[in-house]
């Protein structure tokens, strides 16, 4: 696990990810032209209370990656069915 240091909101926080989270949040925060600073933070504003930083990033990363699969499988469906 990589531990890493953040601020968000002005203070500083730790956070302890898999290196893979770290690099599909690297990904998703490119994607969508933010920071990682900002993602973070935008994660940290839409997580709920009981839930750690920790674990709401990594289902914050899974929740896109099943979006980008059902829209590949959406898309892959419509192409079959129009054929």
């Amino acid at each position: 696990m990589k531990k890493r240091s953040v601020s968000i909101a002005g203070h500083q926080t730790s956070i302890s990810i898999e290196e893979p989270f770290w690099q599909a949040l690297r990904m998703i925060a490119a994607t969508r032209g933010q920071s990682l600073a900002g993602l973070i933070a935008t994660i940290d504003g839409e997580r709920k209370a009981e839930t750690n930083l920790s674990s709401a990033i990594r289902l914050a990363v899974l929740a896109w990656y099943q979006a980008k699969l059902e829209r590949a499988i959406g898309t892959e469906t419509a192409a079959v069915s129009s054929e």
